[in-house]
């Protein structure tokens, strides 16, 4: 049976270990283990990846997200628009801030949120209609009075969501938009890269993302020159012209200096890493095609996806996945339960049939490896694997 890593962190570092340690040793050598030099250093070679005026690293992806929103203000009665198909982090910090997500149901081919039910979400909301669109409610069921300040775009499986028609609905309405880059880096739409894409953008290092780190990290993007100051000064306690002027409520938000030294070497590889996994996706799509009884990813005309996730939708989900395991095939469900329905969410009072497209993908999707290291071979072994897998007939 063949031995398959479903991300393979050990073939990556064999490839950058010299410049790895050489980076750590520096650290080492300087001493400066708190926003030290390699920190300023990755932000400028990163901003100019993404292509924007400023880039702050950041503790985590979640603290990037939550940062965004305190930079703005957002708290109690506000509502801020997201996807219920998505890891908890993106309406956590909602939530934290004493604001309500407002769930959004998603596109059927790409997972992102869908701007038609945006739209209906923002009208419904603003008349307190929920005949609209569903909405997040009391406990006498009388929808929860709030004020639209914000999106959250989600890029899932490193798709970029689709932003023209957002960033047209923030504009007529008033709204900030926070792009979650968390799995989309290094994502296009439309020429731009992902983390441009919003007023705000944000992403995670975690070490499964596709550029990641050998720990807990993030960044924030921006091109507002006040909005980076307000981000600098939130990841250190809300620090003003020294750590002992607190101008503001902040947070202990700072990327170390050690995973900044690591990653360095990483975004040097990571053009030709993203390439390689346009390479392990084509030729999945190309293979699986010839299964007509599962839905491949679809990336609309004018995207790049970083492929963070290699996802497919498939009914009896669970025997597919069996039968892979059998042959030695790693698979993972991302994500298994939408968030309006999570008990953490309970006193929002949503129901189940309210976002059908997100709980109809929550219960058949399932991802296959996907990592810059996967050679043809294997991607054959694979897609023969899942093909062999799928039961004889079922309906599209």
């Amino acid at each position: 049976m063949k031995s398959i890593a479903f991300i393979d962190l050990a073939a990556q570092q064999q490839r950058i270990r010299e410049k790895i340690e050489g980076n750590i040793a520096a650290v080492l050598d300087h001493g400066r283990y708190i926003l030290g030099p390699e920190v300023g250093e990755f932000e400028g070679r990163l901003a100019d990846f993404v292509g924007v005026k400023h880039c702050v690293g950041v503790a985590n992806g979640t603290d990037a997200l939550l940062m965004a929103l305190m930079a703005r203000g957002i708290g109690p009665g506000d509502a801020v628009f997201t996807t219920p198909f998505t890891f908890i982090a993106t309406a956590e910090v909602v939530s934290l801030l004493g604001a309500t997500p407002v769930f959004v149901d998603i596109d059927p081919r790409t997972y992102n949120i869908d701007p038609k039910q945006l739209a209906k979400a923002i009208k419904a909301v603003q008349d307190g209609d929920p005949s609209l669109h569903p909405l997040p409610a009391a406990d006498d069921g009388t929808p929860l009075q709030l004020v639209p300040k914000a999106i959250i775009p989600v890029d899932l499986f490193g798709l970029p969501a689709d932003y023209d028609p957002i960033m047209a609905l923030a504009q007529e309405h008033d709204l900030f938009v926070i792009e979650d880059a968390a799995q989309g880096l290094g994502g296009i739409y439309k020429g731009r890269q992902a983390g441009s894409l919003g007023h705000a953008g944000t992403t995670s290092f975690f070490p499964a993302k596709p550029l990641g780190c050998y720990g807990d990290g993030g960044a924030l993007f921006t091109d507002d020159d006040a909005l980076a100051e307000i981000f600098r000064s939130i990841r250190v306690h809300g620090k003003g012209t020294d750590k002992y002027d607190n101008i503001r409520l902040g947070l202990n938000a700072r990327l170390h200096t050690l995973q900044a030294a690591i990653l360095l070497p990483k975004l040097e590889i990571f053009p030709g890493e993203i390439e390689e996994r346009q390479r392990v996706a084509q030729r999945y799509s190309a293979g699986l095609k010839e299964c007509a009884t599962l839905v491949v990813p679809h990336v609309p005309e004018g995207c790049q996806s970083v492929w963070a996730q290699y996802t497919l939708l498939v009914k009896d989900r669970d025997v597919v996945q069996e039968a892979l395991k059998a042959k030695g095939v790693p698979t993972a469900i991302y994500y298994g339960r939408c968030l309006h329905l999570q008990p953490a969410y309970a006193n929002l009072h949503y129901k189940a049939g309210d976002f059908p497209v997100g709980e109809t993908s929550s219960d058949n999707v399932f991802s296959l490896p996907m990592h810059p290291y996967l050679d043809n071979e294997t991607i054959d072994y694979i897609v023969e694997a899942v093909c062999s897998a799928m039961p004889a007939s079922q309906d599209s």
